[in-house]
Order: structure tokens, then sequence, then C-alpha cells
């Protein structure tokens, strides 16, 4: 409180500047760049902070806690890029600029109006603290808006791997793969939680399936391993999803500023719980899971487009040569799955000393979380290359019915992406199945006509 700070922090400060101290503390680390952080980021790593806070080991204002809830209350978001953080001490530089605001200084968004924060502030009716000793150092210190992204991401992980499992059904289905591959009996050698979840998944969505039973004599004995594996592959993307959650859930509850209060014991206590390194390690292997559906995926999709010795046209369409069918939307799901193989590469095992070697070793955990929703925003694209691919086998194989779940998945789809007959562009169907992925409306059709949770 009366010292600086990192390799300053044995340079005193005399009291009467402690609050020029906290002043200076946030204008000085508010050095972001970079893209900005979207609304719903800032506002979850707002929502950490007052809970973080709340604890009451930070040494804050309850008026500063209060006014951190009014502003999440009153739709006042500060203005955040996205880069800058090194995921020790914290994540600095974000939680500086999201500090700014509170004391009516650099920009804010009043709704989804971009303002000076001032004016945001005063629009929702709020007034600007004023920093008492610590608490400059109490706001930008901790994991909160790393965290933030690591929990809006389990989410967002948990609802891709249930479009995964609908998707991979649909092109299972239409590919004339076999269904015995999900028989329980196999799966229970083998209890992974995940895996058991994902061949219970695919059993309720392909129950009944009139295409599925008009091979059922055929000769063939075993399917690529993107067909073969969907329980293996989507499982284990599951339990290293409910892994990253239970870490999550953790750090979430945390407080991971410093120095702490402890104000039963009149003392203050100075340790590490800034260090990113749990929820960055976690947060790196959500991306290398994670992109293993976009992985599979892409193999099921190459798959149905050359599924000649199983009735289906090259590229899926009758007029190939005049016509290139969906060719050219594998491509876009393979660069979807290169891209990834770079941004999976764990950001966590670099670290680069800082503070004049004060802070020699750094979880670079926001770097890592950047990545993750580059991940996701791919993964859910490849996803809905393999949707186009799946509906237009799945219209080649009628008038026999797909399943219940996989033939509701159709429907749903169809409502949003024409049937493909001649050529045209398919970037505004990729956007669509994007869009139909990401409100999870494709998933609950599929729940709601098996009368089973796929989620989770």
């Amino acid at each position: 409180m009366t010292t600086g700070f990192g390799k300053l922090a044995n340079i005193v400060i005399a009291p009467e500047d402690a609050a020029e101290l906290q002043l200076n503390l946030v204008r000085s680390h508010a050095a972001g760049t970079g893209a900005l952080l979207e609304i719903p980021v800032v506002r979850a790593a707002g929502v950490l902070r007052a809970n973080s806070l709340s604890a009451g080991h930070s040494g804050i204002k309850p008026q500063t806690l209060d006014l951190i809830v009014d502003m999440l209350e009153r739709g006042v978001t500060p203005v955040v890029p996205s880069i800058g953080s090194l995921g020790a001490s914290g994540d600095l530089a974000p939680l500086a600029h999201m500090t700014l605001t509170l004391i009516g200084e650099g920009e804010a968004f009043f709704r989804d109006e971009l303002l000076p924060s001032a004016v945001a502030l005063e629009r929702a009716g709020l007034k600007p603290i004023e920093l008492g000793a610590k608490e400059g150092l109490a706001l930008v210190n901790g994991t909160q808006v790393m965290t933030a992204i690591a929990a809006l991401s389990v989410v967002r992980a948990q609802r891709l791997a249930a479009a995964a499992d609908v998707i991979g059904a649909m092109s299972l289905e239409a590919y004339l793969g076999s269904e015995r591959v999900f028989d329980r009996r196999i799966n229970d050698l083998r209890p992974h939680p995940g895996q058991e979840r994902v061949a219970a998944n695919l059993r309720a969505l392909l129950k009944d399936s009139e295409i599925v039973w008009s091979h059922v004599e055929c000769q063939r004995v075993q399917d690529p391993y993107s067909f073969r594996c969907i329980p293996v592959v989507h499982g284990a993307v599951r339990d290293s999803t409910a892994y990253v959650r239970r870490v999550t859930e953790v750090e979430a509850n945390s407080v991971t500023d410093n120095p702490l209060v402890f104000p039963e014991d009149g003392v203050f206590l100075s340790g590490g719980n800034f260090h990113g390194e749990p929820i960055a390690l976690a947060i790196d292997f959500l991306k290398m899971a994670i992109g293993e559906l976009a992985s599979i995926a892409e193999r099921r999709l190459y798959l149905l487009l050359n599924a000649e010795d199983r009735g289906l046209p090259l590229f899926l369409t009758k007029r190939r040569g005049l016509q290139s069918g969906l060719m050219i939307v594998q491509y876009t799901a393979a660069a979807l799955v290169n891209d990834n193989k770079g941004l999976a590469w764990p950001s966590s095992v670099d670290s680069i000393p800082t503070s004049a070697g004060q802070e020699d070793h750094v979880s670079m955990g926001m770097t890592s979380a950047n990545n993750l929703l580059r991940v996701l925003d791919n993964v859910e694209g490849a996803l809905a290359c393999e949707l186009l691919g799946a509906m237009a086998a799945t219209d080649l194989r009628r008038p026999l019915q797909s399943g219940p779940g996989t033939r509701a998945a159709h429907e749903i789809a169809r409502e949003r992406i024409p049937a493909w007959s001649n050529d045209r562009s398919p970037a505004p169907d990729i956007a669509a199945g994007r869009e139909l992925i990401r409100s999870h409306r494709l998933v609950e059709a599929a729940e709601a006509a098996i009368g089973h949770r796929l989620t989770g």
C-alpha cells in the first residue's frame, strides 16, 4: 500500500501519496492492445471479479464492490483490449482497463453504445469512485479475465460436443455405417463416462432408422475410424471438458489477487495466488481436446464426398463434372482444422520474464484463452461443413427414413438450408449451419424428438 510494485516493491511511498500511487498503478497498467474482448466476456469477468472481491480478503471499500455490481446490472461494460496479459500477477492489463471505467477514465459501452467511461456511467445513473489505499492493486490483480473466457468456453464446448454427436450420427447414417459400434456391451468394457454417454446418445439418435436397417445384412465388416470410433473420440473430448469445468469452477470461486487481507488475524500476507498456471494449463487442454471434434468431422465429410462404393455420387452431386457439388466445402473444413493445429500449441509451455526479473515465470494463460476462442469458432465451422454433407447425403437416401433424432435435426436444418440441387455458393449455408449449432437449436430439436438429453 505504501511501496512501489513488482521490481519497485522496495521503494517506500509516503502515506499521503497512497491514493496517487493507486491511481498511477491503474493508469500505467492499462497498456492493452489488439481486438477488443466481446461484451459477454468482459461482463463475465466483471461477475467473477465481484465474486472474488466479495470474499473480503482484497482490502477494498464496499462502495467499490457496489459499483462493479451496479455496472453489471445497468449495462455499463468497460472497453478491454484482448492482448496484454501474461497470466501472472493476474490479468494486469485487461483488469486495469476494466478499472479505468470505475474511476471514470477510458471507454465503456452503455448497453451497445461506445462512450467515454464518464459518460457511460452518467447515462446509467452512476458515479465513478476515488481509489483508496490498496484498491488499485486489488482491482488489477487476479485471473478473472482468462477465467471468464474459460467459463464461457466450457459451456460452448459442451454444446459443440452434443452437436458433434448429432451431426456425426447423421453422417454415419447416410454413409451406411454400422451402428454396432454403439452397442452397450462394447462400450461397457471401456467405461470412460464420456464414451458411454456418446454411445448412448447415438443409439437414441439412430433408433429405428430405416437407412441403418437397409444394409444390416451387408458384407462390410468395419468402417473407417472417424465413424467407428465416434464414442471413443467424442467421449474423450467430453471427459476432457468435464475436467476443465472442474478447474474453472474452483478458479471462479477463488481469491487471486495479492497481497491478501486476513482481518481475523490483523495481517496482510503476500503470496502467489495471482499466478494463472492452473487455469492456463486447463485452457490449453481444452484447446487441444475440442479441436479433435473438428478434426474427426472433417474426415467424416471427406468420406461422404468420396463414397461411390456406398452408393453416393462423388461430391454428392448427380451432375459431376458440370457441377462441383460440395467439393470445396471439405476444403473449408480442412483449412479450419489446419488453423487449429497451430492454435492448439500450448501457450503455457512458454514463459518470458518481466518486471526486471521479479516476475520470472508467467503462465501466458491469456494467450491460451484468446486462441481458445478461435479454436471454438473453427470447430463450429467444421461441424457446419459436415452438416451440409450429412444433409445432402441423407437426401440421396430417400425415401428411406432416418432415425427420430437425426430426422428431427435434418428437418430443422432444412428450414434454413435449402436442398442441394444445383451449384450455388455454400457460404450462406455454412453460416446458417453455424447459427443452428451456436444457438443450440439443432441439438434441441434432436433432444425433443428422442426424449433424451444429449448435452452434459
